[in-house]
């Protein structure tokens, strides 16, 4: 069987939960599709360096040094890599490889173009709003959703788009329960303290600085691990330190090992101010972690209904209640049931795979 080369196109690939997704759907095999990942901007170097976990896809990635601004050179970049690949399809996250990504595979005489659409508040914006309006009519994708929330927001705001469902998935094996204690070992974190965590880009949409006011309200024997980085970071710890929570707050920075995150902590926590369906929960929910996450985007589709609360966003008074809530009640009932049945990869893979299978 001849394989279907799918290219997935990203702004950049510095770790967030768009590129995690692009690149779970390059590295899970799926009958007859062989994928392929590249990056509009940034250089291999600089980008392994900051996540080894690129390492795993060899030559299978590309760097195209997109440069600040309208750079159309990006374009012929793009085509060189879809002669040089054989891509049957093209697989586009965001507005810029949309358009990038879109003009080149329209020039190439793709049939498939796949744009999915992460999250929709940037579309609150009406200059933004008007060019993904004009160009989904102009290269006109099949539109891809990662929630019913952003779906629903996306045909509000652009009306001739009809945009399908497929829930981001997550690896299940790769995020499973494991040993708590030996994991605290590893990242240095106390064992005798009850720990909230957080792994997010530590920027203020994510609402960490609620997430800290939060803390100053909860227990002293309850610590706060923020995984991560940003350019909030001193801001964040200047708050941390207002507040006299130097002890009790953990910055981890950037780490390789997610899985081991979540299974050190007691309860996983999102307090954003918008989001599309994170991933994050997603995954401490499969490694048997609870989560508390703030009413925004696709969020309540992400919580176990049994485990997990909802709150909304920017109080800490109602964060620290939920963190509260979920903290007594020891971890009785696994989430992981939860993720298995609708938020993983091989679900999520085999849907978009379906998309541009032979008729």
């Amino acid at each position: 069987m001849t394989n279907r080369r799918v290219l997935q196109v990203v702004q950049h690939l510095q770790p967030g939960g768009i590129e995690t997704m692009a690149l779970d759907l390059v590295r899970y095999v799926v009958p007859g599709v062989k994928s392929h990942l590249v990056s509009l901007e940034g250089s291999r170097r600089q980008s392994l360096e900051d996540w080894p976990r690129l390492r795993a896809l060899g030559t299978g990635l590309e760097f195209l040094g997109k440069q600040p601004g309208i750079d159309f050179r990006v374009v012929t970049k793009l085509l060189d890599v879809i002669e040089k690949r054989q891509i049957s399809v093209v697989h586009t996250h965001h507005i810029g490889p949309l358009i990038y990504g879109g003009i080149a595979a329209r020039i190439a005489g793709i049939k498939h173009l796949i744009h999915t659409e992460h999250d929709a508040w940037h579309l609150n914006n009406s200059k933004r709003r008007r060019l993904q309006s004009f160009a989904t009519k102009l290269l006109r994708p099949t539109i891809v959703a990662d929630a019913a929330m952003v779906a629903s927001a996306l045909r509000k705001a652009i009306p001739s788009t009809h945009p399908l469902v497929i829930s981001n998935g997550i690896d299940t094996e790769r995020f499973s329960p494991g040993d708590q204690a030996q994991s605290r070992r590893s990242l240095n974190l106390p064992s005798d303290k009850l720990i909230v965590g957080c792994a997010a880009r530590l920027e203020v949409e994510k609402g960490h600085h609620t997430l800290i006011s939060a803390l100053s309200d909860l227990p002293e024997n309850v610590h706060l691990a923020l995984a991560g980085d940003g350019s909030k970071r001193e801001q964040l710890k200047f708050q941390v330190a207002k507040h006299g929570l130097q002890q009790r707050v953990h910055f981890l920075g950037l780490l390789n090992q997610m899985p081991t995150f979540h299974r050190a902590i007691d309860v996983f926590c999102l307090a954003s101010e918008n989001e599309g369906l994170p991933l994050s929960p997603l995954e401490a929910q499969a490694c048997g972690t609870p989560v508390v996450l703030t009413d925004v985007g696709g969020c309540s589709e992400a919580v176990c209904p049994v485990t997990g609360l909802l709150v909304a966003p920017g109080s800490p008074e109602a964060l620290s209640w939920a963190l509260c809530a979920v903290l007594k009640r020891h971890n009785k009932i696994s989430p992981r049931a939860f993720v298995e049945k609708h938020g993983n990869l091989k679900k999520m893979a085999t849907a978009y795979a379906l998309l541009h299978a032979p008729n």
